[in-house]
Parts: C-alpha cells; structure tokens; sequence
C-alpha cells in the first residue's frame, strides 16, 4: 500500500502530518516487527509500502507523474489546495486493476473555509465526482468530546457568535479573525440591517469601482451599487469580475437597470490603459456616464478608506440576495502580519482587498462634504 499526504504548501516535513501518523502508530504499539519503520522523509508501512509527504504547489504536469501507481492520496487542509493542484492529482492518482481488484482512492479532510474552494466546489458543489462519499463530522458526533472542548465551544458561542458556525459547525468563514469590518459586519447581521432593500425609484444609483485588468493574472474589477438617501446607504447590489474588457462591466451595468448611475472612480481610473491607450474615466464617459474620478489620498490612502468605511457601517443597510459576494469579501479584508516582528505591513492585498477598496471609496465620497452650487455663502455646505 503506497500512500501520499499531500498539501498545498510544505515547507519542511515539520509542516505535514508525518508526526501524527507517527503518533498514531506508536499508541497502537506498532514497530518493525509489524512492518512499520519511521524514516527520515518517509514512514515504510508492511510488504514494502511507503507513506510519502509532499507538497503540491510546485509540481508540474511532468513531476506530478511519479504519483502514479500510488494507491491512496490524502489531502489534508485541503480546502487550502488550489483547482490546479486538483485538476493535476485527480488523473494522475486515479487507476484501477479489475484482475486483481484494486483501485485507487483520493481522500480528502478539511474544515470549511469559502465555498469556492476547490475541494468545496468539487465536493459539496452540484456536480459531484460519480462514486464519491462525503462524510460531515462535527464536535456532535465525538463521543469522547472532552468536557474541557465543550466549554470552549460555548465561549466561543457567548464571545465570538460571527466566528461559531465556523469553528464548531462547519460553516464558511464569512468573518475571519482580525479582519478589518469583523466588528462592523457582526453589528449589522445583529441589527437586521443585512435583509432585504429595495431601491428608491426617486434616488440616483451610484456605481462605486475598484478597477480591474483584462487577462487572466488581472486584478478583479469590483462595483458597489448604492444610493444615497439622507443619513442612510441603500447597498443595493455588488459586482465582481476576473480579467474582462471595461465592456463587459458597462453591459453588467444596463442589463440591471444601471444604465444612469454616476460613476466613481479611484484616482487610477483617469489612467490610460497600457494596451488600449483609453483611461476607465475616458471609456465611461463615451459610453454616457457621468463620472468623477475621486483623487487620490496619499500614502494613507488605504487607512483612510477603512476608518471611512468603519464611521459610515452604522448608516449601511445591505440588499442580502445580491450583496453577499461583496459582504464576503468585506469579511475577510484584513491586515498584512509580520508574525517573527509581530507588527502589522498594512492590508492584505488579495482576492478580497478589491471588494473593499471599492466599498472604501463609496464611504469616502460620502463623507466628502460638496459646496452647493452659486451658494451665497462659502462655508454652505451640503452632503450628498
């Protein structure tokens, strides 16, 4: 029985499961006379089978082939393992011997993270592999949980409430620990101000950007709709797309009623493509929008966005059925750590910092008081 542990990144041997498995075979009282030898980098198993660990990410279609033959795959923490490394271990590993009736197995554990992971997608998604078993196993179904966990789940249930289905019962991460708007988030889902919104026909719609790239290593392109009624922010709907033409943003605009919305740009959107040699804020404006491009605020600029967003929160309220992607991605925004130093580098710049810099930027022009037009005197001020 020739078996892999794999994970997506693995440093060191000290990073994999090997001393688990060597834990375990010593409570079972397992030595070489069983066949089990412990090696450095390997654990030999009976009638010369091996237990390897490996890392995944830096294989290659071609390295990956010295898996084949194996009998077994675990992919532990696996819902850190990337589409790629599952596009290339599921053909590779898969085999069958009919004479001899063997075949081999994929096994994969982890806890739930974000529901586009790849192994969420190809496990718990519509389309699961034919002949697969998944297995949900929580603290509920332990029955040797120890008392010392059960009070720990029922802190966490009375100190953290947003990080409970998470950690305890299996759901996704909406909110991680640390992350900039965990506090806001929580606050809003208490009060009821994430639920149905509708928007006020007598209102403009206003499109927040956080501009993208074409290709597939581009940036995403992410848009808030929101209005502006009053005190209060009407959330109405969120955007998100991978590497496609400022087109397909306009289309996505029309075809939900966005059509008149006034744009607002960050300061790059007055930038003229590399390629197209045509800025967003040039692009837009010949498509019949009206747009402003919101200058840009400095070397504090990402600070300034997140405690804008933090003082506006209280005044949002979030259409849920469409906002959702964009509330994951405020939920997960976070802060950069140098955990040898213990400081903070700033915000994490990825898959959710464009989501938030677009919500950002929705709050700062906001809070940008606005001279009223031919007003009489300088300092009336207005707020839009």
């Amino acid at each position: 029985m020739r078996a892999i542990c794999g994970r997506e990144i693995q440093k060191s041997l000290k990073d994999s499961a090997k001393h688990l498995i060597e834990t375990k075979i010593n409570e079972f009282g397992l030595g070489e006379a069983d066949g089990f030898k412990v090696f450095k980098d390997v654990i030999q198993t009976p009638k010369d089978g091996q237990i390897v660990f490996q890392g995944l990410q830096d294989h290659t279609t071609d390295s990956i082939k010295s898996f084949e033959g194996f009998h077994r795959f675990w992919g532990e923490e696996a819902h850190s393992i990337s589409a790629r490394s599952v596009g290339l271990i599921r053909p590779t590993i898969r085999w069958e011997n009919v004479r001899l009736g063997l075949q081999s197995e994929l096994w994969w554990s982890w806890n739930p993270l974000r529901k586009v992971d790849a192994v969420d997608v190809m496990l718990r998604g519509g389309n699961r592999p034919t002949g697969a078993k998944v297995v949900r196993a929580n603290w509920s179904d332990n029955p040797w949980f120890p008392a010392v966990l059960e009070q720990e789940r029922l802190d966490c249930l009375r100190n953290t409430p947003d990080q409970y289905d998470h950690i305890w019962e299996g759901g996704y991460a909406t909110i991680i620990e640390g992350a900039y708007y965990a506090d806001c988030l929580a606050r809003a889902r208490a009060e009821g101000r994430v639920c149905f919104v509708a928007p006020d026909p007598l209102m403009a719609y206003r499109a927040f950007f956080d501009i993208g790239g074409t290709g597939a290593k581009a940036d995403a392109c992410a848009i808030w709709i929101a209005q502006f009624v009053g005190q209060e922010i009407k959330v109405l709907n969120y955007y998100e797309a991978v590497g496609q033409p400022l087109a397909t943003h306009v289309q996505w605009l029309r075809k939900n009623g966005y059509g008149g919305a006034e744009i607002y740009l960050p300061h790059d959107g007055a930038t003229n493509d590399r390629v197209f040699d045509v800025s967003y804020e040039s692009a837009l404006t010949e498509a019949g929008f009206s747009v402003t491009v919101v200058p840009n605020q400095g070397k504090g600029a990402a600070a300034a966005r997140i405690e804008a967003m933090r003082r506006r929160f209280p005044a949002m309220r979030f259409n849920e059925s469409t906002t959702q992607a964009g509330l994951d991605a405020l939920g997960w925004y976070h802060e950069k750590k140098d955990d040898e130093r213990l400081i903070g580098l700033g915000p994490e710049h990825d898959w959710s910092s464009h989501g938030a810099d677009a919500g950002g930027l929705m709050a700062v022009v906001y809070e940008e008081p606005r001279e009223r037009p031919n007003a009489p005197e300088p300092d009336d001020d207005w707020i839009v």
